[in-house]
């Protein structure tokens, strides 16, 4: 496909580093040609340096053939403006970022009325996948499918979880609920276990199931499951508003720290239920007079990450029970996993993977469509959910032993209407029904592509 990306940010050049690596055609534009020498010398891409919401500049980049421009750059409007402009040009489809929180309710409208095809907020992504993790303490990682029917998550491995030490096959005889493992971290080595596979400690987890029967799960492991009640975020970032709006949902009491005294007007104004504590939160006296560590769970949100990655660390010292950080560099992302810090959260490439799904079902527009898309163990792994279609007539109504799958490849779960299926080889997928398939070596944008 050919695909423009406007804007060479952190999250444009997350987009582009992973289409790149799927064989597209890819331009970038960016009126920086420090930022614009950066990706030309490191991913396979052209570089077009201009406004990315002028005519001449889309020309030049190829807006009239087109067949999808994303606009990523700092400032909504800009984003919006070139969308309309390469549409009309003739671009097929079109995304844009958009970040301001006045915007949040006008997603359908710009859709219908500037003929987006997408709109896509990095701070909301965030902050929804932070209220997920929070719904599990347990887990460092969740991730939904089937319209949230079924839910992935991460677990680090202990010597007092039940499984530990004893065969995948042998736990999934005597498990006390319906859930698959289906993929692990050991040191750099990223498996997709077999029944031989033996969880030590240390290895990360992925399991996979229903809510309530991962919940199952994880309190037959002695995993805490109370609820998190109240949560204190360091930085009054949009991340911050948004995950705030979320929380409100299951009435969690949310305490935020922000030390610029405007910013704290605006965040009093916006989010009337929340505390709002103006000061630096760095500084032990204000974390102790304030009784910050005392929340069921703490979340960095500041703007650089070396202050995140040490207050989580402070955090988890001074044992909060839940502690997360945002993270936007990638060469952080080792150290954070050797330091076992908690949970990460990486706002760019989380959309860099709602950006990948998109074109993989663009790319497959007659095919299974690709639902979903999760990168796991920094891009190793990957779990798609495919809706099956009858053009992928050769993997349905067969029992799942009868098919001769790639290497590497692990049917995980089907949803079929309100059922919700962890398989066996006596398992079949039918027509219409929703697939999620874990995969380490592989590019699928097909269900079909999981046979050998």
């Amino acid at each position: 496909m050919k695909i423009i990306i406007v804007g060479n940010g952190k999250v444009g050049y997350a987009i582009a580093r992973q289409l790149a690596v799927e064989g597209h055609d890819i331009t970038m534009v960016d009126s920086s040609p420090v930022a614009l020498a950066r990706a030309d010398s490191t991913l396979d891409l052209m570089c077009v340096e201009g406004n990315g919401a002028s005519i001449s500049v889309l020309e030049e980049a190829g807006a009239r053939t087109a067949d999808l421009v994303i606009a990523v750059s700092n400032l909504d409007e800009t984003n919006l403006v070139c969308c309309l402009i390469a549409k009309t040009m003739g671009a097929k489809h079109t995304i844009a970022r958009v970040r301001n929180p006045d915007y949040r309710r006008d997603a359908a409208l710009l859709k219908r009325e500037i003929g987006m095809d997408m709109v896509i907020n990095p701070d909301l992504a965030a902050a929804r996948e932070i209220a997920r993790i929070l719904s599990f303490p347990s887990a460092s990682s969740v991730e939904p499918f089937a319209g949230g029917r079924i839910d992935m998550i991460g677990i680090q491995v202990t010597e007092r979880d039940r499984f530990y030490g004893v065969a995948l096959s042998e736990f999934h005889r005597i498990r006390s609920a319906e859930v698959l493992i289906c993929a692990a971290q050991r040191g750099d080595e990223c498996i997709i276990p077999n029944g031989n596979f033996v969880p030590r400690e240390g290895d990360k987890l992925y399991m996979v199931g229903t809510k309530s029967e991962l919940q199952k799960m994880l309190r037959a492991m002695g995993r805490t499951q109370q609820r998190v009640k109240t949560v204190s975020l360091l930085g009054g970032s949009r991340i911050a508003m948004y995950l705030t709006w979320e929380l409100a949902v299951s009435n969690t009491k949310v305490c935020i720290v922000e030390q610029k005294h405007d910013k704290c007007l605006q965040l009093a104004a916006q989010l009337p239920t929340a505390m709002i504590i103006e000061g630096d939160g760095t500084e032990e006296e204000l974390l102790t007079s304030e009784n910050i560590f005392e929340a069921d769970a703490f979340v960095s949100l500041t703007g650089r990450d070396e202050e995140n990655l040490l207050m989580a660390l402070t955090a988890r010292r001074a044992g909060v029970p839940k502690v997360l950080a945002k993270m936007t560099r990638p060469n952080y992302m080792d150290l954070v996993r050797d330091m076992r810090v908690g949970s990460i959260v990486s706002p760019k490439d989380i959309v860099a993977n709602q950006i990948t799904r998109y074109v993989r079902a663009l790319a497959n527009s007659e095919g299974s469509a690709v639902e979903s898309l999760y990168k796991m163990l920094g891009g190793a792994v990957e779990a798609l959910e495919f809706t099956a279609t009858a053009r992928s007539h050769a993997v349905l109504n067969k029992p799942l032993r009868a098919l001769s799958l790639k290497d590497d490849v692990l049917v995980a779960a089907i949803a079929r209407g309100s059922e919700i299926i962890i398989p066996s080889g006596t398992s079949i997928i039918q027509e219409g029904d929703h697939v999620v398939v874990v995969t380490n070596a592989h590019t699928f944008d097909d269900l079909g592509d999981i046979l050998a």
